[in-house]
């Protein structure tokens, strides 16, 4: 069966919408919220790791601004209306890209600093048109995971190179694959920067980055962003249309027109290449498209709930209260589902999606143990709670895909 996000999404109470705050402005519940905040957190902890510094910026910006970086004259149809403030006019933002140029030319750089890298989890705005709106995928305020680094030109090659492998790690994690990698250049009638200098550069660069990296690639005209090419990763829903979720992007253009420099080792200011770079892009399209890909059934480290314990009857209540409260102070999303909630077997299948079902009958409460069933249907064998609950912690802190700690526990022989 086809997994429609929209769908998936208000059956599991992840996120809905109201005509009261309008077409293309979901809200999300606190299950989505998890599941959002454990996907921005991932992001911020890889992009740290990797020597990203982050910030924050407004979603606001002078009109001036836009017209400086281009936006106005190449995008402001997919923009927001000015409005009028203090006799100036500002414009909700359709980009980071600008605001991030303003905070490297906010403090003079050496060659030594070099490459800056900078991010942000922020929100732009787009204008889109009502009937291309839907669920999660096309929304009008965008939670956008952005980075820039400003670098030397011998840099540049191997800083688009890393944010490859950032973006392949990071899929691994997510359990994501790529349909395709996308090599996006200008196309005839478009609205781009008229460079062709820079166009050359930037377009060779990009080239000898995804040869170098092996990934299989076709170059397609006429996507690229006005002011230059992008690598696009592409995914496929489960009905074969495609989205770009991340992107690298490299850009003389903004620089340029911001006047942006550093300082040489030869005394000499230089002016930075930039590269543009979305490990996930989109959070609201990476959980559209995780909910479809998985189906609901998340990996453990963004499952909205990770553990659920199942006591019997009411006699194990108790120790199932204690598991969870075990469970929670490992940093671990635990519940309880009670005998008030109806029989093992219609809890056990109400919580089908959450990937530890802790069973405790009569013995394991006595012994302080915990019967587990996988979400897929195996059985681990009679374990210590403690034990248990490291193992849920262990899978978790790992943030990949997989149910439990090696050896894998024997299929259940009844499925």
């Amino acid at each position: 069966m086809t997994h429609d996000h929209r769908r998936i999404g208000r059956e599991l109470d992840l996120f809905d919408t109201d005509p009261l705050m309008g077409a293309g402005l979901p809200y999300w519940l606190p299950d989505g919220a998890v599941v959002r905040h454990a996907l921005e957190e991932y992001v911020r902890e890889v992009e740290r790791k990797a020597g990203y510094r982050h910030v924050y910026s407004p979603v606001l910006g002078k009109r001036e601004l836009y017209e400086i970086s281009g936006h106005w004259s190449h995008y402001s149809a997919d923009m927001f209306p000015p409005m009028e403030l203090g006799g100036e006019q500002v414009v909700l933002r359709p980009s980071l890209c600008p605001h991030h140029a303003l905070i490297f030319r906010s403090r003079a750089h050496s060659y030594r600093e070099l490459p800056l890298r900078i991010a942000e989890l922020g929100t732009m705005f787009r204008s889109e048109l009502s009937g291309v709106l839907g669920g999660l995928t096309r929304v009008r305020a965008i939670q956008l995971n952005d980075a820039h680094v400003f670098c030397t030109m011998e840099q540049a090659a191997d800083e688009a190179y890393a944010a490859l492998c950032l973006i392949r790690d990071a899929y691994a994690a997510l359990g994501v694959r790529p349909a395709r990698y996308r090599l996006s250049l200008p196309g005839p009638g478009g609205k781009y920067v008229d460079a062709p200098e820079l166009w050359r550069r930037s377009v060779a660069l990009l080239t000898d980055v995804l040869d170098r990296s092996g990934l299989p690639y076709e170059a397609v005209e006429g996507e690229a962003a006005f002011y230059g090419p992008k690598v696009d990763v592409q995914v496929a829903d489960p009905a074969g249309r495609e989205s770009t979720l991340s992107t690298v992007q490299i850009d003389f253009h903004q620089p340029e027109r911001f006047g942006l420099e550093y300082v040489g080792a030869d005394g000499v200011k230089h002016r930075p290449v930039m590269i543009h770079r979305a490990v996930v892009g989109s959070v609201e399209r990476a959980v559209a498209h995780l909910i479809e890909a998985h189906g609901g059934a998340f990996p453990v480290w963004l499952a909205p709930v990770q553990v659920v314990a199942l006591p019997v009857t009411d006699a194990e209540v108790p120790n199932a209260e204690r598991l969870v409260e075990r469970c929670r102070d490992a940093g671990l999303r635990a519940e309880l589902a009670g005998p008030d909630r109806g029989t093992l077997g219609a809890r056990i299948r109400a919580a089908r999606l959450v990937p530890y079902q802790a069973v405790l009958g009569p013995r394991e409460a006595a012994d302080d143990l915990v019967a587990l069933r996988l979400r897929d249907g195996r059985k681990v064998p009679v374990l210590p709670a403690a034990e248990a609950v490291g193992n849920f912690g262990r899978v978790a802190a790992a943030r990949g895909t997989g149910l439990w700690p090696e050896p894998e526990p024997v299929p259940d022989a009844r499925r």
